[in-house]
């Protein structure tokens, strides 16, 4: 909400630069680590923002009457608020905007594709040029934070989670109590982006809120999908430890449905359930030679490099090939990270086969150009029809079928269409990144929930409540694949909702 005081500075603001000053000011480069020094490690690529080119930044912000970029952000940031803040050089005020509307500001800011949400609707658009680079100075101001962090209030005794449990253990709870200090609580299955977005938001309405994690480390998606040189673990750790900090627990080694069921939860005192499981189980084409030896999913193959240290450490438990020449089978941005990924472990030659053309491709533009700049070579219109292998069933070849571009699918893309005309290549390891599925393991777990044939949860798409009143869903486990924002916004709004049906004594 705006305060006559955010006014008055606004207007003093607008005073200072003309709208036509102010569009005539180019949109910031960021700065990025050189392509011949990354491709061969993981630090970050993009660098991040000077304080100076920040405020220039932020100048570019028209602070539109009706600023139709938060419509486009999935959880509504305020964002010319944010920006203004940092227009004036109060940082710390910038991010507290942020911390207002989401729970994980720095992910958002590196991983998010505001291209195709906020910066979409941002109006310099309408004149034909550059939108104001809502992203990075998201980026700036929330690593600004974490960089300079402001004294946190202790907390009642009662309410501490200081600390993340790893070996299981259930306080038994009787079920006619609630949690600490008296609060309703409330339990997360899964800690990805919807989960977080969803315990942070139930921080805020006072609930004692407990995260179940199936793996050994916290973030989900966030942790084991996207590789280091896009998303540090360190911010991800940094973005958990406010969560902690506002009371919320965590508890990892723990499957809901298997170590736990909901019929547990319930026993345990819990008032209700936000499942928010992601969608890890990887698709497969079904074609010859996919069970050769070499032949992988994006999932494995990120999941054992990003959380296992295959390929990075020596001393890994859960080594992964290292092939010389390796073939990445998609066009997303998990494509994108498989792939650049290759590279960074050790590939001679990292090859991107996509059976559309790269106009069609859904990874981020800044994805595909950073790949490109990192020596990924792209085969578009090529499709994968069998591989081929050896006689230790190792993966050695495969065979790519030319595709043309047809008519508009129901998504805008043109439909690829097979021609006769194929090629055989050299391959000794093949990435396989062609969608998710959502695990089956929790809905199959829970009697009388409704699912659909993709396994799927079936929930109200207003509220997000399944077909059992205490349990809301959202994420990947409903949308079947989705943005880590989309997620987020998932969680923001089942916690707004269920937070209301309980005070309404509804569920």
């Amino acid at each position: 909400m705006q305060t006559t005081e955010n006014n008055s500075w606004r207007s003093e603001l607008k005073k200072t630069l003309s709208a036509k000053e102010r569009m005539a000011i180019m949109r910031v480069k960021m700065p990025e680590l050189a392509p011949e020094i990354r491709r061969s490690n993981y630090e970050e690529v993009n660098r991040g923002l000077t304080l100076e080119m920040a405020v220039n930044e932020a100048k570019r912000c028209l602070d539109c009457p009706k600023p139709s970029c938060v419509e486009g952000c999935p959880v509504g940031i305020d964002i010319p608020s944010f920006i203004k803040n940092i227009e004036r050089g109060q940082i710390v005020e910038a991010a507290n905007v942020l911390k207002e509307y989401s729970a994980l500001p720095a992910v958002c800011g590196r991983v998010c594709p505001q291209e195709k949400q906020c910066e979409s609707r941002c109006i310099h658009r309408k004149t034909g040029k550059e939108a104001v680079a809502i992203g990075y100075l998201e980026r700036f101001a929330a690593d600004f934070a974490i960089s300079n962090p402001t004294p946190t209030p202790p907390k009642e005794e009662g309410a501490r989670a200081f600390q993340i449990q790893t070996n299981f253990e259930m306080p038994h709870t009787p079920p006619h109590l609630e949690g600490a200090g008296g609060r309703y609580k409330i339990a997360v299955a899964g800690s990805g982006p919807a989960g977080l977005s969803f315990a942070g938001e139930m921080a805020k309405f006072g609930c004692d809120v407990t995260v179940f994690e199936a793996l050994h480390e916290i973030g989900g998606v966030l942790k084991y999908g996207i590789p280091e040189f896009r998303l540090p673990n360190k911010i991800i750790d940094a973005e958990i430890e406010n969560l902690q900090l506002s009371g919320v627990k965590f508890v990892t080694n723990c499957i809901i449905g298997k170590t736990l069921t909901i019929d547990d939860l319930k026993n345990d005192g819990f008032r209700a359930v936000f499942v928010a499981s992601g969608a890890g189980l990887p698709n497969f084409m079904h074609i010859k030679g996919e069970n050769l030896i070499g032949v992988m999913s994006s999932n494995e193959y990120l999941t054992r490099i990003n959380l296992m240290g295959a390929a990075r450490e020596t001393d890994s438990a859960t080594p992964v090939f290292q092939g010389k020449t390796v073939a990445v089978i998609g066009g997303g941005n998990t494509a994108m990270d498989s792939v650049r990924t290759a590279l960074r472990v050790g590939a001679e030659r990292a090859i991107l086969v996509y059976r559309r053309s790269e106009e069609e491709m859904p990874a981020r533009i800044e994805e595909i150009k950073h790949a490109k700049e990192e020596g990924v070579e792209f085969l578009t219109l090529n499709n994968p029809i069998e591989y081929i292998g050896n006689k230790n069933g190792r993966v050695e070849k495969m065979i790519l079928q030319k595709m043309v571009l047809g008519e508009e699918d129901e998504k805008g893309r043109r439909s690829p269409i097979a021609t006769s005309e194929t090629q055989t290549i050299d391959v000794d390891v093949v990435i396989v990144s062609v969608g998710v599925s959502p695990n089956p393991l929790i809905p199959s777990s829970i009697r009388g929930l409704e699912v659909t044939r993709k396994n799927t949860i079936v929930v109200d798409e207003n509220t997000l409540q399944s077909s059992i009143p205490t349990i809301f869903a959202g994420g990947d486990i409903v949308r079947g694949g989705a943005t880590v924002i989309l997620a987020m916004g998932d969680g923001k709004r089942a916690a707004q909702n269920m937070n209301e049906k309980i005070l309404k004594e509804e569920i």
